[in-house]
């Protein structure tokens, strides 16, 4: 009996010890690690620079916004002259949500896929200044598309409601 009586120590001892470890992990997560909910402040990106630059080298009239708000934060910008003369400029809208500027001379179906991310054209159209723009939804990204810029399509997505995609196309500026 004496050899049961030393295994069920062991087990006992077992177990006080996990229940001990666990504890101290517990206590570690709570107070060393650093728990912060909010997405992270993204730094904001002059993009004149790579403007200029695709303003110069594109075959169609580049698009940037002129007169937003500063809440609104460029966060990335790219002149992909070599794919299709691909422009990119995303901000970050005072909200936090997340509008991009994309423009092409890829092949539409694609490009408005790839910018969209998956979404698909409704029989909706919005008259935002002079242009009809095409609503896009149901991809991870809703959508604006101008579709009758000369040599290019231009799509303005995002995480963002439409009224502030309306709000960047409106402010679009094409040179």
């Amino acid at each position: 009996m004496a050899g049961l009586k030393g295994k069920q120590k062991t087990a006992r001892d077992m177990i006080l010890s996990l229940a001990l470890i666990s504890i101290a992990a517990g206590v570690v997560y709570l107070f060393a690690i650093p728990h912060d909910d909010h997405a992270p402040d993204l730094k904001r990106v002059d993009y004149q620079v790579e403007l200029l630059t695709a303003r110069r080298a594109a075959g169609y009239p580049v698009a940037a916004p002129e007169g937003l708000p500063s809440t609104w934060k460029a966060t990335s910008v790219r002149f992909q002259g070599e794919n299709s003369d691909r422009w990119h400029l995303g901000f970050q809208t005072p909200d936090g949500q997340y509008v991009q500027i994309e423009q092409s001379t890829q092949r539409r179906a694609d490009f408005i896929d790839q910018a969209s991310q998956g979404a698909s054209a409704t029989k909706q159209t919005e008259k935002i200044g002079d242009r009809a723009w095409t609503r896009y939804t149901g991809g991870r990204y809703d959508a604006l598309v101008l579709q009758d810029t000369p040599g290019s399509t231009t799509v303005v997505a995002g995480t963002a409601p439409f009224a502030e995609l309306a709000k960047m196309a409106e402010a679009l500026k094409m040179r």
